[in-house]
């Protein structure tokens, strides 16, 4: 299905007002992304070129460069999350739990919500089989943590024409690849049902500030600050989400750490924000906007 036949135009000015518990006006959630990097392929993303270009493999640099985030950089970032007291959300590669059991048991003891996030860190549109990937990650959840997963983000935001439908055959029933607004919206499905898209980020996210548009570490703080203070405005009457995207290996490193603490931190001197899990914002959602109400 196209995205249009999908979701129809609403505006946020028209909807009947959303309310989050407790008088709060403007959840937040805060999602780690953890991935398994094949040296047996391209590389993801890259920090370093080679001298003569191109893409030689293997590409042990910029391996190593994302090794490092796993290694040292997860660890770092988790000290900031604990002493803030905030419950992350885990968007993690199926075969990352695996590859790095240590992240997995932190995340599960501090019981942060695990999403899948496709089995290996490829574009969907690049698996040979994307049932068999989504059915593979699924299960590497489930059999870790016990609990099937709830919410699902495409490696890179991406999908197929047909990823909704197949996540909600699975079970699924929120997504985040559809970045278009700050309000958890319904997105059609072929069976005739729907799944939930919940506002996920392009702006507040560490790879498109660090690695694509060059920002310096700073970038991160102001941006997440600014953001933050607009859509506290935008929620007066109304309830909005905003997330907060960190990599271990872009955030974790040791000039950029300091950034994403002092973010945390601003948000949390206001008492109208509620840091939630992406699932406690979907269950919030289904209550506050029945499908059978929805616009």
């Amino acid at each position: 299905m196209k995205p249009l036949e999908r979701i129809s135009y609403s505006s946020i000015a028209d909807r009947p007002a959303l309310k989050l518990p407790g008088g709060k006006r403007l959840a937040v959630w805060v999602i780690v992304n953890v991935e398994e990097w094949n040296i047996d392929e391209t590389m993801p993303r890259t920090v370093l070129t080679p001298p003569a270009g191109g893409s030689p493999m293997p590409d042990i640099p910029n391996w190593a460069w994302h090794e490092y985030g796993n290694r040292v950089g997860f660890w770092r970032m988790l000290e900031v999350i604990d002493a803030l007291g905030i419950n992350a959300t885990l968007a993690i590669n199926g075969s990352a739990i695996g590859a790095y059991e240590p992240i997995a048991k932190a995340a599960k003891e501090r019981q942060w919500e695990f999403i899948g996030h496709g089995f290996g860190q490829r574009n969907m549109q690049k698996v040979p089989d994307e049932v068999e990937d989504i059915a593979k990650t699924t299960e590497a959840i489930r059999a870790y943590t016990g609990k099937r997963p709830r919410g699902w983000l495409g490696p890179g935001l991406t999908e197929t024409w047909h990823t909704p439908d197949i996540l909600a055959e699975q079970g699924y029933e929120y997504v985040c690849d559809w970045v278009l607004d700050d309000q958890p919206v319904r997105l059609k499905t072929r069976d005739g049902g729907a799944i939930v898209n919940v506002p996920y980020t392009q702006e507040c996210n560490d790879v498109a500030m660090m690695l694509i548009q060059h920002h310096k570490a700073s970038e991160y703080r102001d941006r997440a600050i600014d953001q933050f203070e607009q859509l506290y405005a935008d929620a007066k009457d109304s309830a909005r989400v905003m997330a907060l995207v960190v990599h271990p290996y872009i955030m974790g490193a040791p000039h950029r750490l300091r950034y994403f603490r002092e973010a945390l931190a601003h948000i949390q001197t206001h008492d109208g924000v509620a840091f939630m899990t992406g699932e406690q914002i979907l269950d919030w959602y289904g209550a506050a906007s029945p499908a059978s109400t929805a616009a």
